[in-house]
């Protein structure tokens, strides 16, 4: 069961449910202030949104909601986490991922498709992953900004980087590849209507978990 968790805020939580559902898994809700993950977790997807306002910057404070413990725990134990957008703020600021987010070198919000590269074969999310996927991209605060010689970065914008990001990271893991966070969208990416199903495999990983 693949728990998602919502804080204040959060947009993209019943886009992420269904993700898990086409991957063929089961979602259930956890709220922020929940001091443990539901029963039967064995992944946790933190979606986008702009939780708390994006006040003082994106996921500070949700970074200290009291769900963040539990998640720590199951990260710590090697379950699966997956941070996207806001997500992936909120795994930075709390210090489950390296580096922090950044206002996109433009200024403003950049909302659209992009063809990411594969550059990390070797986590759970993405063994077996295809070396380019089709995603979209929607925020403000995406570009990620670290040390590029320490970190583990899974994925990339190649050539074109619209955000800015340091290495042009589009999604960075932690050392044991067991938590993931990433700016673009894939539960955006699960429906040929949507015009691309490449984001099946990351959930598709958190179902196998």
């Amino acid at each position: 069961m693949v728990a998602v968790v919502r804080f204040p805020g959060t947009l993209d939580h019943d886009s992420a449910a269904r993700a898990v559902q086409a991957a063929g898994g089961t979602a259930t809700g956890a709220w922020h202030q929940d001091t443990e993950l539901p029963a039967g977790t064995t992944a946790v997807v933190i979606p986008g949104g702009f939780s708390y306002g994006d006040h003082l910057r994106p996921g500070a404070i949700a970074s200290r909601s009291p769900i963040m413990d539990a998640i720590r725990r199951h990260a710590d134990a090697g379950g699966l986490v997956l941070g996207i957008c806001n997500g992936f703020q909120v795994l930075c600021e709390a210090g489950l991922l390296p580096g922090v987010l950044r206002t996109n070198a433009t200024t403003s919000f950049v909302c659209r498709q992009m063809t990411l590269e594969v550059i990390d074969h070797d986590t759970p999310f993405t063994q077996g992953l295809t070396d380019t996927l089709s995603i979209p991209i929607k925020n403000h605060d995406g570009a990620w900004f670290g040390d590029p010689t320490t970190a583990r970065i899974v994925l990339g914008y190649g050539h074109e980087n619209p955000l800015g990001s340091v290495a042009s990271a589009a999604g960075v893991a932690n050392q044991a590849g067991n938590v993931l966070g990433l700016m673009p969208h894939p539960e955006e990416a699960v429906d040929p209507l949507l015009g691309s199903v490449d984001g099946l495999g990351l959930f598709r990983a958190l179902v196998r978990a």
